[in-house]
């Protein structure tokens, strides 16, 4: 008895009893596709409220930096707004020399 539920089960799961031979391949693709998700991509913001594009640029530079009697060469990556302001700036590696 268990066997035959177990396997009545598994074949309702697989949808062969909501097939029948009128249905296309193409009818059954179609469903899930939604146009909308494509055209929000253009509209994204990042986490400041601003639209995301291409417009930033990417600068990496590197500087001496003294820590007490220590001396490290940093490594940074700074991120420019079209109008000249910074965005972010991160360190990204950081070397020590003397």
């Amino acid at each position: 008895m268990k066997k035959l539920l177990g396997l009545t089960l598994s074949i309702a799961s697989i949808g062969v009893f909501g097939l029948t031979p009128e249905t296309k391949a193409s009818d059954l693709s179609n469903n899930g596709v939604t146009v909308a998700s494509a055209a929000n991509a253009q509209w994204q913001r990042d986490r400041y409220g601003r639209r995301a594009n291409n417009r930033r640029r990417t600068v990496r530079r590197s500087r001496v930096v003294r820590v007490g009697r220590r001396l490290y060469r940093e490594t940074i990556v700074v991120t420019y707004l079209p109008n000249g302001r910074i965005l972010d700036s991160r360190v990204i590696s950081r070397v020590r020399i003397s």
